[in-house]
């Protein structure tokens, strides 16, 4: 529905109105703190005063883009279940796997830096700053590795700190307008891939060959093909979940911001907060956990 200019008109009177309004109270109220001095319930209507302004300032300026996009606004969603492709050197490849090559490069970089001109600097005897901060996250990553898989996390938390990683700087990718390397179902499905690997690799490891075959089969053997199609299921089960998640928060956002049109000017930016940040530590630690719970499960 395109608005009329009328309509538009009134909505900027009234903005300016209210701001002006809110611009006066909150004057007032300041000039009668400075010469009788501050109370409870000033102090409280100098705090709504303002966030009067502040929303009177936020709509005339979603008024403001509205007009310029003349009224298309609305509910315009697009959605593909795989990433857009791109051609490099002739060859075609998705977007997401483009972006997942650029962030491993910057990781690797980063490391390289850490390693050759951060970490000789470190003091062992007095840690401080961001060797604490560093300590702190390898010593609680080896420590949660271990009370899931034992002797294994020696080997398996270099490898889950990495993938950790990977998953935080794909879903930051999304704050710079990109789609997120984790919202493609062919990259989620290649990291539960590699999952089902090491599940099978520690549990041969632990067991060898006949003995991984062996705890498949028990209690009893007729269990066997449902055990071999649970170990199936594991990827696609790791892959669909974080899959879901992701681009179901990146659909949250693109709703968002295509139903509010010119009046989403700064909550998209506190909601990315939730839907580029937290949301998606949640799903690196979910992933992570559950990935080493199935191979503490292959190798007890």
């Amino acid at each position: 529905m395109v608005k009329t200019k009328t309509v538009t008109i009134i909505e900027f009177a009234f903005s300016a109105v209210l701001f002006a309004a809110g611009l006066i109270g909150w004057t007032a109220v300041h000039a009668s703190i400075k010469h009788h001095g501050e109370t409870k319930a000033l102090k409280k209507k100098s705090r709504l005063l303002f966030v009067l302004m502040i929303i009177a300032a936020w709509f005339f300026i979603g008024t403001a883009i509205t007009a310029v996009w003349s009224g298309k606004s609305g509910l315009n969603v697009e959605f593909q279940m795989f990433s857009e492709r791109t051609e490099i050197f002739g060859f075609s490849f998705a977007k997401t796997t483009v972006l997942s090559w650029i962030i491993i490069a910057i990781t690797l970089i980063l490391c390289l830096i850490f390693r050759f001109l951060v970490f000789p600097k470190f003091d062992p005897d007095k840690p401080e700053g961001f060797q604490n901060i560093m300590e702190l996250a390898v010593e609680a990553m080896e420590n949660f590795t271990k009370n899931t898989c034992g002797d294994y996390s020696g080997t398996l938390a270099p490898y889950m700190f990495s993938l950790a990683v990977f998953m935080i700087m794909c879903a930051a990718s999304e704050l710079l307008g990109c789609r997120p390397p984790t919202s493609d179902l062919l990259v989620t499905l290649a990291m539960g891939l590699i999952t089902f690997v090491l599940i099978n690799y520690y549990g041969i490891k632990k067991k060898g060959f006949g003995g991984r075959i062996k705890s498949l089969a028990k209690p009893t053997p007729v269990i066997f093909p449902m055990k071999i199609l649970s170990d199936v299921a594991v990827p696609i089960s790791l892959a669909c979940r974080l899959f879901g998640n992701m681009i179901g928060g990146m659909i949250v956002m693109d709703l968002l911001k295509s139903v509010l049109g010119g009046y989403a000017s700064g909550i998209p930016a506190v909601a990315g907060l939730y839907f580029n940040l937290f949301h998606p530590v949640i799903q690196t630690y979910i992933f992570i956990i559950l990935s080493l719970t199935f191979i503490n499960e292959a190798i007890e």
